[in-house]
Order: structure tokens, then sequence, then C-alpha cells
């Protein structure tokens, strides 16, 4: 069985799953945002869901509806922690095995009690042979799911300090194993009861979630704004209580308009990445080169209208245990240690290439215009590509640019979670083409294999060591991350750093006041 959709019914969710993501708030939406009272919370998306599948990775809409109608073993609190979900409680066994204890008031959607036999089934669907799920190499880890009433081992290949992490995604939920293809069966807070396509969803609370009180709001409308500005007005003239994806521009005029709250972290990030097999780009030292030249403050001012701040080394957040101060400074700007690596390089007076970016997002456009700009002060004359997002995705994975402008989040907060662009081979448009280090991917494992934390440290510090030397990704800025809502929200809270995305998860706690 390959990947599964969920839906309120077989007849509803069919006809919804088909929509693609992009449509306008048009004037049924409108009319639907207005109809509510305080048992409606109404939730602006900055895109209607393309789709739903449980462990496809549909982007952030999607997946703040899959917080909605799915819960994974583990999951993440308002601070950011680990915390149980469908497990009660859960701890390593040995080096090699995790161990959860189910819930004994667990249930699906169809009133079936969650069982081990449903978390094996969901794992094996995940790390199939066949699965198409974005997380199938990250479970391909997973020897053995060993089930013993209320209790579940996972038993794995090798040690992984960082396993839990995977569990806790949206795009890995638990899933009854009465799923089907057509329809994934979960067990979150809420359920969709109605869908217009295209155009919103709306759910109900789940009378039978497993924590006992929630969620606090009994009814959740899930509304498309893919246009920015609509979304911002939703909200400011009182058509929806929350929006995702506060627009830059917006941020401080609605920080100071009373009547709303504005919720933002720094969290996901801009770098650059190049190509590395062919091109100026195969020498370090001229990566070296750009990583010194650009201004960054001016990306954060440019692209965030201030909403950011400077990354001048590795993504790795100030509460990491693996943050270093003077590290993380590596790259700040220094112009004439740019002109010393071009000249070091054999390139004295600069040279001509290609900065691939995207006109279809001002963030990505402006950004590029910032480090083209900076790249002209040392010599470095960088003409600018920027074709719609989708081409320019394409020309990433096929490696058909010297230079480019790409836009994070790390999965979880760890140094692991660098490895989707410091490590592996496939061709990825988040991943310098053609860097292959054997030394950094070596690391990277040995750091995940490792449970103990000073040792972890030790090899994470030596294989940044090693990532700032050959510079196969250049941080530019952190960029602020914001939800806002109505003042009369009460509970929705934004979590910390990457894990913005997963802020949703506390919509069980929204209410309105």
């Amino acid at each position: 069985m390959n990947e599964m959709t969920m839906r309120p019914s077989r007849r509803a969710f069919l006809a919804g799953a088909a929509a693609f993501a992009g449509n306008l708030a048009g004037p049924g939406a409108i009319r639907a945002a207005r109809a509510q009272g305080k048992d409606m919370l109404r939730f602006a998306l900055s895109s209607y869901p393309s789709s739903l599948r449980p462990f496809q990775h549909a982007g952030t809409s999607a997946g703040a509806v899959k917080l909605m109608i799915h819960r994974g073993l583990v999951g993440y609190d308002a601070t950011g922690k680990l915390r149980g979900e469908i497990a009660e409680s859960f701890r390593a066994d040995g080096e090699r095995a995790y161990v959860f204890e189910l819930r004994e008031n667990a249930r699906f959607h169809n009133g079936d009690r969650v069982t081990g036999e449903d978390v094996k089934f969901t794992i094996e669907q995940i790390a199939g042979a066949k699965s198409t799920a974005y997380l199938k190499a990250a479970y391909e880890i997973v020897e053995q799911v060993e089930v013993k009433g209320r209790s579940v081992r996972i038993l794995l290949k090798a040690p992984s300090a960082t396993f839990p992490f995977h569990l806790a995604s949206f795009n890995a939920p638990i899933i009854s194993a009465k799923s089907s293809d057509a329809e994934a069966i979960g067990c979150g807070p809420y359920r969709i009861t109605e869908i217009e396509r295209g155009t919103r969803m709306d759910l109900a609370a789940f009378d039978g979630y497993f924590r006992p009180g929630f969620p606090k709001t009994p009814k959740l409308r899930c509304i498309a704004y893919a246009d920015e500005n609509l979304r911002v007005a939703a909200l400011q003239a009182g058509d929806v209580d929350l929006i995702e994806y506060v627009p830059w521009q917006s941020m401080a005029a609605i920080g100071a308009n009373p009547a709303l709250k504005l919720d933002a972290t720094d969290g996901p990030f801009m770098g650059l990445v190049f190509n590395t097999r062919q091109g100026p780009f195969a020498n370090p030292k001229l990566r070296q080169a750009v990583a010194y030249a650009v201004n960054r403050a001016d990306v954060v001012k440019a692209a965030f209208f201030g909403h950011g701040t400077p990354m001048e080394g590795l993504p790795i957040v100030p509460n990491s245990p693996f943050f270093d101060a003077a590290r993380e400074a590596h790259w700040k700007q220094d112009v004439a240690r740019a002109k010393q690596l071009l000249a070091e390089a054999g390139m004295p007076d600069g040279f001509q290439t290609t900065l691939l970016s995207s006109a279809q997002y001002g963030m990505h456009k402006d950004t590029a215009e910032v480090v083209q700009q900076s790249l002209a002060a040392v010599g470095i004359r960088a003409t600018l590509q920027l074709p719609d997002y989708a081409t320019r995705l394409q020309l990433g994975n096929r490696g058909q640019y010297e230079l480019a402008v790409v836009g994070y989040a790390l999965d979880y907060e760890d140094p692991d979670a660098m490895s989707s662009f410091l490590a592996g081979s496939s061709p990825s448009y988040q991943r310098s083409f053609g860097f292959e280090n054997k030394a950094i991917a070596e690391l990277l494992a040995k750091g995940r294999a490792e449970l103990d934390l000073a040792a972890r440290k030790a090899t994470y510090d030596e294989m940044i060591r090693l990532a700032l030397a050959e510079a196969p990704m250049v941080g530019l800025a952190w960029r602020s991350q914001g939800y806002a809502f109505r003042r009369e929200v009460s509970g929705f809270r934004s979590l910390p750093g990457s894990l913005s995305f997963y802020s949703p998860v506390t919509i069980e706690e929204a209410r309105l006041v």
C-alpha cells in the first residue's frame, strides 16, 4: 500500500483532495468566514492543501490541517519539547531501541481503540519498499516493531539519538490498520466534516480525543487566502481569527494594532548553494569568498523588513547545546578577506557568474538582489536568473545553475537535521549540486548514532568545522515566521525556532474569549 489520504467521508474528501494550492479566497470563502460564533475558530491558511496524504510532505498549510486530524506517537509541546501523544510515556531501551506505552483511551475517528498493531502498520507503510513517504529514508533504520499489549518496542538497526524527532513529524502520524489508499483514519482532536473544494475545510471536535476537555473550541474552519494582502485584510476586518505566514511588510502594523496580536519567531532561514561539480564554485575558496562578501544585515532589511537576524554561520539556534557564538560569526562580512580568497583562487579581478533565484516570492528575489550587490563590490559579477518557483526548483534539481538562493527550515533542532543539505548524493535543489564530502557524511552519521551528549558535541564540532571550511551551504539570514490573531483568541502559541510550522498543534488549546 502506498500513500493514503484522509477524508471526512469518501464523497466529501475525494472532492476536496483533488484541488490544487494557490486559489485566492473568493466570495464563498468570505461569506463562510463571516458566519461564526465563539464555538468556531476561523484559521486563514496561506494556500489550500494540495494533498492531505498522511505521509506526504505537501507544505505547511497541509501540515497545519494534518496536525488537526492526526496525532503521532510523540509530538511537540508549546515550548518545543518532545511530549507523548498516542504514547503516554516513552523511554530508551538500550542503545538501539525505544519503548512506548500507549494511552488506554486513545481512539481513532471510527471509534476503534489505537493499538500497537496500528503503530506497527503505520511504520511499515512509511518504511516499506514501495513507500513514497517523505520520511522513508529516516524510517529505514527500523529493524523490527515488537508489540506486547499496550507496549510497543521499536528496535533500530543502529543507535539513533534523533529517531524520536522523526516520530514527531506531522508527516508521520499514526493511522488505523483499517486505513486504505482512499482513506487514512486518524485520531487527532478534529475530524473534517465538510469541504468547499479549493476554498475551505470545516472541522468538528472529535469527542473521543484522548485528552479530556480538548480541543477547547468545538468547530474549526480552515480558509485558504493565497494572496497575503487579502489574508491580512481578512484578519483586520474580523473575517478570520487567526492567520499563518504573516507577510513581513505587515508585521509592524499588526503588532501596533490593539485588536490584534503578532506571535513570531526566528526559525526558517535563507542561504546560498553552489554547483560544485562544474564552474567556478567547484573551488571552495570561491565559495568562501562569496560567504565573506555578503552584507547580511541588508538581506534582513530588504527581504524581511528588518524582521529577522543575520546568519553568519550554520543554522544552530542560540539555546542549542551545540551553539558556539564565535563559530556562528564565522562568515561575518569581511570584504578584504573575500578579495584575498579571490586572489588565492587565481581570480584577483573577480569573475562573471549567474545567480539563480525566483521572482515569484519577494523574499527570494530581494535576497538575490542584495547578494548580487554585495558580490559586485568584490568583483564577482552575477547575472540574476529569476524564473517562476517551479522552474527554479527544476533548475536546482538538475544542477543548471552556478550559485542559487534557497529558503530552508530544519525538520528538527539538532545538527543532524542539516544532513539534508550537507550530505547525500541524490540531486536536490536544497543541496549544493554535486557536493559530496565523505568525512562530513561520516561525522553526521557518527553524531546521530552517539547517545552521549558530550561525545555528540565533540563529533558535531568537527563536522561543523569541516562544513564551514568547505562551504557547501552559506547561511544568510534567519527570517521571522509569524502567526497573527485577534485578541479574543486565547491559548494559541507559536512554537520556537524551526518548529514554528508545528504551531497549529496548539489550536487544540485555543478558544475565543
